[in-house]
């Protein structure tokens, strides 16, 4: 037969599997845009395209597979130790080991991090079979994997993929490589309560980027682990035990829970009089604009009266607008805004003084002729929502005392188990191909195409700055993936399968089949989902 293998033609024998095709470092392929493991055998004449470490799909298929072999490390060291994946922080994934029988340590670091070094350099092969839900149910209730049991009950598939690396065995829903080699570099670095797994990125496939501390993301997380187990929804399972338990419930308490923190930061706000600049920035989809708003009316509540300022209005003309890497207008570059003029008003209108805002014309991409007047009250907030809020040159003229920065972002703490973690990344891009679809006219191939555009830009403009914030807002809901599945769902479905784009919208509905699906009718419309799905009091 006749394949395609990275655009080349090759002939092959019908049986023969990928991994005997593909160069060393490759760690998995997709087969007519469908992913898979390269265990594949082909039969028939496909389009084989590899899957390294230089795209942000290889650096998860890394990652998963890392930690496949992080957890065989720890148990063989540590036989009673339970693994939990947790997220993402400075360049790395943060991973609790519980039930250890002793205390976490640095030099426990040093002998699991050994023993993994030992079964990459043996090159310890991966395996992959097909088994029988109820053999694999079996097989982990066996090895005291509880939370694969319930996750598999409440699949609907007859069959369950299972690899294995020697003696172990675990689920993935993402391929796994074929051999422990592949998995160079890595570093674990000791972080109580647990361990940070360093990997590589796909910007730099051969080096572990330097780490940094992350205090202030780091507490978010452990608040909202916090907050999970008020919830008792820390993975997938226990969340489809609450929807189908009491799902009304669950969306009050976390919708209260929002409400609470609101709150709270506006009476820090008040209790700052001399902070009466306040900066909300934050990635695609974090849910901004709702944020911004509901502060707003807050601060209302307690006896002030902000205003808010469009960053639009400040562009520069089109023809002015910054150049990205691809020689496209980078809108989202700190200088597609004309910062002088920004900075001047701004300065003047905390002086009291009346200025001559701008108003900018998105259809003729300058501005306009009319102006928009504008003047501030004594000691009345005055709030600035965009990307580039945290980042000091977009108010230079401003002195930091008098500035109030927010991050906003949706942090999700859900695990599908214990050992495949739920990225902000993907709970992000599911938010905005639902919005672009009900706001913008954009199918869901559309915004796929764009997301690593947009990734580029969070990655050079916003994360660069999130320590910088003074509160952190974590805009994520527990139930939301739930409730954005029967949107989502058939938007993905569309993608062609001819389509580049069509690997990613399978792998997200792969990964949305875990979640029960949840009807928004109980959803308050001030809700930061509503921004999203539609019906929000803030828009008509």
């Amino acid at each position: 037969m006749i394949v395609t293998l990275d655009g080349k033609k090759v002939e092959v024998s019908p049986g023969t599997n990928v991994l005997s095709l593909v160069k060393e470092g490759t760690l998995a392929c997709k087969v007519d845009n469908y992913l898979e493991s390269l265990s594949y055998e082909i039969n028939s004449e496909v389009d084989i395209k590899s899957v390294d470490l230089s795209s942000v799909l290889g650096q998860r298929i890394f990652e998963r597979s890392l930690v496949f072999v992080l957890v065989k490390a720890v148990r063989e060291l540590y036989p009673t130790a339970q693994v939990i994946v947790q997220h993402s922080i400075s360049n790395g994934i943060f991973v609790e080991i519980k039930n250890v029988g002793q205390a976490i340590s640095p030099a426990m670091a040093k002998a699991i991090s050994y023993r993994m070094n030992q079964i990459i350099n043996s090159k310890e092969p991966f395996k992959k079979e097909i088994l029988r839900k109820y053999e694999a149910e079996k097989m982990f209730l066996e090895d005291n994997q509880l939370d694969k049991v319930e996750l598999l009950r409440q699949r609907p598939e007859e069959y369950i993929p299972v690899f294995s690396l020697g003696w172990y065995k675990d689920f993935s829903h993402l391929p796994i490589v074929p051999h422990a080699g592949l998995l160079k570099p890595f570093e674990l670095k000791f972080y109580l309560p647990g361990f940070i797994l360093q990997i590589p990125t796909y910007r730099n496939p051969g080096r572990i980027a330097p780490y940094v501390e992350q205090p202030k993301l780091a507490q978010i997380f452990s608040e909202e682990e916090k907050q999970a187990e008020i919830l008792e929804v820390s993975n997938v399972t226990s969340l489809n035990r609450k929807i189908f338990a009491n799902a009304k419930r669950l969306i009050l308490i976390s919708e209260a829970i929002h409400a609470r923190k609101l709150a709270l930061l506006a009476e820090q706000i008040i209790n700052n009089p001399e902070k009466r600049l306040i900066l909300i920035a934050g990635p695609s989809s974090s849910g901004k604009t709702t944020f911004a708003q509901r502060l707003s009316i807050q601060l209302e509540s307690l006896g002030y009266k902000p205003i808010s300022i469009s960053l639009d209005d400040y562009f520069v003309d089109r023809e002015k607008t910054p150049l990205d890497e691809d020689g496209q207008p980078d809108y989202e570059n700190i200088n597609a805004i004309e910062l002088e003029l920004f900075n001047d008003q701004l300065a003047r209108l905390m002086q009291g003084e009346k200025v001559e805002a701008p108003v900018f014309n998105f259809k003729l991409g300058k501005r306009d002729e009319k102006i928009r007047e504008l003047s501030v009250g004594y000691n009345q907030p005055i709030i600035i929502e965009g990307i580039h809020g945290l980042n000091e040159k977009l108010t230079h003229a401003i002195p930091k005392n008098r500035k109030f920065k927010v991050y906003v972002s949706a942090l999700t703490q859900l695990n599908i188990d214990d050992h495949n973690r739920v990225p902000t990344t993907d709970a992000r891009l599911i938010r905005r191909i639902v919005r672009d679809f009900n706001y913008r006219n954009h199918d869901a191939l559309k915004t796929l195409r764009i997301w690593p555009k947009v990734r580029r830009g969070e990655e050079k403009y916003i994360f660069p700055y999130q320590e910088e914030a003074e509160v952190m807002f974590n805009s994520a809901l527990p139930y939301e993936l739930a409730v954005l599945k029967p949107y989502v769902e058939p938007l993905l479905a569309k993608v062609a399968k001819t389509e580049d784009e069509f690997t990613e919208a399978q792998r997200l509905l792969q990964f949305l089949q875990f979640f029960a699906s949840l009807n928004s009718e109980s959803i308050p419309s001030d809700s930061i989902l509503r921004e999203f799905i539609g019906g929000s009091v803030f828009y008509s």
